[in-house]
C-alpha cells in the first residue's frame, strides 16, 4: 500500500499540451475531447460513494491545454514555459496556418528551443509527403494526426506522447540532467 506522503512527494506527470492551429473551432474540438477526460480521483470519489471504497494512491492530474493560433505564437509560448522551468510535454500543430508558418516551419522553430517536446502534425492534406515532413524535420518520431480526426485518436496519441515524454524526461525540474539527457528516438 502506498503511502500518502510519498505519492505527495513524487513528480507529477508533466501533461502540458500545446494547440497551435489557426482554427479556433480546433481548439475546441481538442479541449472537448481532452477536458472529457476525468482524473481517476473522480472515479475513484464516485466508487467511494457507492461501495465505501478509499483508495490511498493519488489520481494522474488533468491534462493542461493551451492554445496558439499561429507558428510564431507557438514558438514563443514554448519559449516561455522552457524559461520557466514548466515545458509542454506535447504540441499538436496544424500543416497549415496562413498567414503565416506552415507546421513544418512551427516546429522546426519549437525543436530547436525544445528539441525534448514530443510533436504531432495535424493535417487533412499537406504541401508535402510525410518523407519529406520527416526529412525536413529530422525526427523519426514524429506522428501524423489527419483531419477530421477521431476521438479515441487525439486520446490515444496524447497518452503515447505524454507518457513518452515522461519515459524520457522525467522530473522536469531535473533539467539537462533528465533520464534521456536530450536523446530522441
Amino acid at each position: 500500500m502506498t503511502n500518502k506522503l510519498d505519492v505527495a512527494l513524487l513528480p507529477k506527470k508533466n501533461r502540458r499540451i500545446l494547440i497551435i492551429d489557426d482554427t479556433p473551432a480546433i481548439h475546441e474540438d481538442f479541449k472537448k475531447v481532452l477536458g472529457a477526460v476525468r482524473p481517476v480521483s473522480h472515479l475513484e470519489d464516485d466508487e467511494s460513494a457507492l461501495f465505501g471504497d478509499r483508495r490511498t494512491e493519488s489520481a494522474p492530474d488533468h491534462y493542461e491545454i493551451d492554445s496558439a493560433y499561429q507558428g510564431t505564437e507557438g514558438l514563443e509560448m514554448v519559449s516561455r514555459a522552457a524559461r520557466m522551468g514548466r515545458p509542454y510535454a506535447l504540441a499538436f500543430a496544424d500543416m497549415r496556418m496562413p498567414p503565416g508558418w506552415d507546421g513544418v516551419e512551427t516546429i522546426t522553430r519549437i525543436l530547436a528551443v525544445t528539441p525534448r517536446i514530443e510533436l504531432c502534425i495535424c493535417s487533412a492534406y499537406s504541401d508535402y509527403s510525410w518523407h519529406e515532413v520527416i526529412q525536413r524535420v529530422g525526427r523519426a518520431g514524429l506522428r501524423l494526426l489527419r483531419k477530421p480526426f477521431e476521438t479515441h485518436e487525439v486520446l490515444s496519441l496524447t497518452a503515447e506522447l505524454t507518457d513518452r515524454w515522461w519515459r524520457l524526461n522525467g522530473d522536469p525540474r531535473m533539467g539537462s540532467n533528465g533520464p534521456a539527457s536530450g536523446r530522441r528516438l
